[in-house]
């Protein structure tokens, strides 16, 4: 537990992704709550490159998570964290600050630090050698610093962004993950001890070893006939 062949939750992910992606693959966020609260989840792992048959009508940008809980659908993994929060009364208070605390930081993750970030991603990963990426990397480098400035003076010395531990840090850990694996906390050590805090929970262990696990190499392109 929490992966159970007969549980109502069901998480959609990858059975196969490149290298760099191993680990990092959003229906990570999604199999950390459940371990966190507990609350079981069978797997469904699809090819990240020949999709299901009607898969856009399941996520309409062709991604992965998707959940299914009994008749509800979702995609997002914001929206799935709080969908999974509320039914299972656990990692995000019911009401009040609190409640508006959580939330505006788990879409501030989403919203304020992880499309910055993309952007240098975008640009170390797949484009280096483009002369328009060449003169792009020192904006998109300290457009991400200035986030990240902004986050070392809203964390300053408190363990978590909203108090007690919550979504909002599922998903902030999740993305700093990448500017952790990009190099770019080093000078953000605060924020780098953060993200250690995050990933050194036995929950988010769990998961990305179960994430992993379902990576088969026989599922990559040009193996699956092999």
């Amino acid at each position: 537990m929490p992966i159970t062949a007969d549980a109502d939750i069901e998480i959609t992910g990858y059975n196969w992704v490149p290298p760099f992606a191993e680990g990092f693959v959003r229906d990570l966020r999604a199999r950390w709550f459940c371990e966190e609260a507990g609350l079981p989840y069978r797997e469904r792992l699809i090819s990240a490159v020949k999709k299901p048959p009607g898969w856009r009508s399941e996520q309409p940008f062709g991604q992965v998570p998707v959940l299914r809980d009994g008749n509800i659908h979702l995609f997002e993994s914001g929206a799935i964290l709080i969908h999974l929060a509320e039914k299972n009364g656990k990692l995000l208070p019911a009401g009040g600050q609190a409640r508006a605390d959580v939330l505006s930081w788990l879409l501030a993750a989403y919203n304020s630090v992880e499309p910055v970030q993309n952007e240098l991603a975008n640009i170390e990963m797949f484009n280096a050698d483009e002369d328009w990426a060449k003169l792009r990397r020192p904006v998109a480098l300290d457009n991400l610093d200035r986030r990240h400035r902004s986050l070392d003076h809203a964390l300053k010395d408190r363990e978590w962004f909203a108090g007690e531990f919550s979504i909002a840090d599922i998903a902030m850990v999740s993305v700093l993950r990448s500017s952790v694996a990009m190099g770019t906390l080093t000078e953000h050590p605060t924020l780098a001890a953060y993200v250690d805090r995050g990933t050194e929970r036995p929950a988010f262990q769990q998961a990305l070893a179960d994430q992993l696990a379902g990576f088969d190499p026989s599922h990559a392109p040009g193996m699956e006939h092999a």
